[in-house]
């Protein structure tokens, strides 16, 4: 069922951008330039909209119901790793005996700066 309404996901995805790229632009006509005619009615001098138009918004309203649906499917098949019924091996602790473990005599070893690699500031 998921991969259904991937591949529907997709085509309708791919006919938004078809149909998005042969509409025409409102400013497209030259008479909507210089603001001939209709320029005081509520939808401008292409009217509500053409057929493109319309069939534009409905196929962004298939492509945000197949996106909601493809949530869903995803939050239903995602599970917590301890619900898996998978068995986690526990981390082996190697046994490490301790003379092969450096021994360090000191608390902090002291770092000793050679005269020339500092400045010296002038008072």
């Amino acid at each position: 069922m998921e991969q259904i309404i991937l591949v529907v996901h997709l085509l309708v995805a791919l006919a938004i951008i078809g149909l998005i790229m042969i509409q025409q632009g409102k400013g497209a006509d030259m008479g909507a330039s210089f603001g001939a005619g209709a320029s005081q009615t509520l939808f401008g001098s292409s009217g509500s909209g053409n057929v493109l138009t319309k069939a534009t918004g409905w196929l962004v309203v298939l492509f945000f119901a197949s996106s909601f649906g493809l949530a869903l499917l995803a939050t239903q098949n995602s599970q917590v790793a301890n619900e898996l019924d998978l068995d986690i091996p526990v981390a082996a602790e190697a046994a490490v005996p301790e003379q092969e473990l450096p021994v360090i005599e000191e608390d902090s070893p002291t770092v000793v700066a050679p005269e020339g690699d500092l400045p010296e500031l002038d008072q």
